[in-house]
């Protein structure tokens, strides 16, 4: 199998615009053809068909060198071809997937790979997913998917270090367990302490959600440097559903954020969810994300939700309210992500002196284009009392923020709350 390589045409002149990480764009209803490249590595290119579900529809919907095409959907060495006009109404969405020849034992990405997307009479796209770390041997490059009566594609970049056995897991496709599927590198379901820590079994996530694993795995370490490897926490996840957040929902951003949470969670609670508040201008809206569901979950969840002036008050007593009726024993780790300052500051101060005593920690997370002095600030007066509050600015794009560095800003002081 060759190496494959964009082709460059000379004296060609073309207008390319590139995409980062979790941006989306508007497409033209044609035939539009994306192209894989990746220096060094034989690769595989291949296309899901998936329905609203966000899964294959049937076996059948994946496309690659054995089954070429499928509902205007087909796959040519480096290049899948999706003919957006002719693809059946229950298809909402084709992505495209890169994976390391099985025939290369222990080959993993580590360069990103390219993606060029071009369709007639409109600008090429551009995609360079971000370098990969953690032994990846298959990459979700871009989702096309239907938005009204259009369509738009998304640059997503997302690894699997479990292989395409674990990339089938989350699309719902059934392959067998044949030595050209199976991942190419062992990843252990646990991660790996020191003899004076206990280890952290993953095999959940590994067999319900592979694609969380390398997050995952990464956070379980942030855990073990900061000490609390060992303790365990209800993580809640509360988010900013304000009008001025449209952009970052649309975006990914906040889905990407919230599989990032979730990822964290499996090493503090090992059932699998985390609940979920919506902060709106009306009654909080209380739903959850798990290994199971956690695709586009976030997406799923919003378009239920009004937009309007964040009540975060409110979904902090929502919060406060599950976790008592739960009658968890242990403390609680309510991630607030927060893209403006609240206006009820005074109702929210109030609450973070009630909760104090309740076992519950408050990490107020920013991201947006709104201001945040309010929670910068909680604890910048000498005289500050909230023991059990901390803020992380996780700038306006925290896709962006390594996973190590992330993790790092989420826990830090969570670890020394539960070290007091």
């Amino acid at each position: 199998m060759a190496t494959v390589s964009l082709p460059v045409i000379k004296g060609a002149k073309m207008q390319t615009m590139s995409l980062r990480k979790g941006e989306n764009t508007a497409l033209l209803a044609a035939s539009t053809v994306l192209t894989v490249a990746v220096q060094g590595l034989a690769v595989d290119v291949s296309a899901l068909l998936l329905g609203l579900d966000g899964k294959v529809r049937s076996d059948s919907d994946l496309v690659f060198y054995n089954h070429p095409n499928q509902d205007g959907v087909s796959v040519a060495g480096p290049a899948v071809t999706a003919d957006l006009m002719r693809l059946p109404a229950d298809v909402h969405s084709v992505v495209v997937v890169v994976s390391v020849d099985p025939l290369q034992p222990g080959a993993v990405f580590t360069r990103a790979p390219q993606l060029m997307i071009s369709q007639n009479s409109a600008p090429t796209l551009s995609f360079t997913a971000p370098d990969f770390a953690a032994g990846e041997t298959v990459a979700v490059l871009a989702e096309l998917y239907r938005r009204g009566d259009g369509w738009k594609v998304r640059a997503v970049g997302q690894g699997y270090a479990s292989g395409l056995a674990g990339l089938a897991t989350d699309y719902g496709v059934d392959i067998d367990s044949e030595p050209d599927v199976v991942p190419s590198v062992a990843v252990p379901a646990q991660i790996r302490t020191s003899p004076t820590r206990s280890l952290v079994d993953l095999a959940k996530v590994e067999r319900q959600a592979p694609g969380l694993l390398a997050p995952a795995r990464q956070a379980g370490q942030v855990l073990v440097n900061r000490g609390i490897s060992d303790r365990r926490a209800a993580v809640y996840l509360i988010l900013d559903h304000d009008w001025h957040m449209e952009e970052l929902y649309e975006s990914f951003a906040v889905q990407a954020f919230a599989e990032r949470v979730l990822a964290l969670s499996a090493n503090l609670d090992d059932d699998g969810t985390v609940p979920v508040v919506f902060s709106s201008g009306r009654e909080p809206f209380l739903e959850e994300i798990r290994l199971d569901n956690y695709r586009g979950r976030i997406g799923q969840l919003h378009t239920q939700v009004d937009w309007g002036w964040g009540n975060v008050a409110d979904a902090m007593r929502r919060a406060v309210g599950h976790y008592q009726e739960s009658g968890a024993a242990d403390p609680a780790f309510i991630v607030t992500q927060v893209g403006d300052e609240p206006w009820d500051k005074a109702e929210v101060r109030s609450l973070l002196q009630n909760t104090s005593s309740l076992g519950v920690f408050w990490l107020f997370v920013g991201f947006g284009r709104g201001k945040l002095a309010f929670y910068k600030n909680l604890n910048a007066s000498a005289s500050a009392t909230f023991t059990n509050v901390a803020f992380y600015d996780a700038s306006k794009n925290p896709g962006a923020v390594p996973n190590e560095q992330f993790y790092t800003g989420l826990v830090d002081a969570f670890a020394t709350w539960m070290r007091a």
